[in-house]
């Protein structure tokens, strides 16, 4: 009996599997402090070269800046 819900189960496990995957990268993506200051770099390019407005630049980077800190945060607490 066991070896039949183990067949019949597998898909259900398969895409358990790969939602606590996605789940850990982007967990990963968010707390990455490198990744966040790599999007800051690229913003603040963006907005030399005129490719987006400064509304939109001043937006994303508080955006950024807030995630950054939240980061840093967490760390200070873990430790």
């Amino acid at each position: 009996m066991f070896i039949v819900d183990d067949i019949l189960l597998a898909p259900l496990k398969g895409v358990i599997w790969i939602g606590e995957k996605i789940n850990e990268m982007s967990e990963k993506e968010f707390s990455d402090e490198g990744r966040i200051k790599e999007k800051l770099m690229e913003l603040q390019l963006r907005f030399e070269l005129d490719e987006i407005s400064e509304e939109k630049y001043n937006k994303q980077e508080k955006e950024l800046l807030e995630r950054l800190d939240a980061i840093r945060k967490a760390k200070e607490e873990e430790v």
